[in-house]
């Protein structure tokens, strides 16, 4: 564990060791969130979050409608794979 300081500025430095172990360059935008007694660091997205409904006209699916049995399934079956992969 590393300590840091906060500067008159309200600024912290994050050590070298976890800028590096996330891929934080300089510039990187964060988002800073209270989390607990203290505060959660997150790299804000490249681009802003969209709903379901925003994007559902540029899928063009032309088969018919999936379960939720289905969705479940594959879903699943995705985090399996991925999960596998982290090993």
């Amino acid at each position: 564990m590393e300590t840091t300081r906060l500067s008159s500025k309200g600024q912290v430095i994050i050590p070298k060791a976890l800028r590096a172990a996330h891929h934080w360059e300089a510039g990187q935008e964060l988002i800073a969130t209270a989390f607990g007694d203290g505060i959660l660091l997150k790299p804000k997205k490249p681009f802003q979050e969209t709903t379901l409904a925003d994007v559902a006209g540029c899928l063009h699916y032309q088969d018919k409608p999936k379960s939720l049995d289905d969705i479940e399934n594959a879903v699943q079956q995705g985090f399996l794979e991925q999960w596998h992969d982290c090993r």
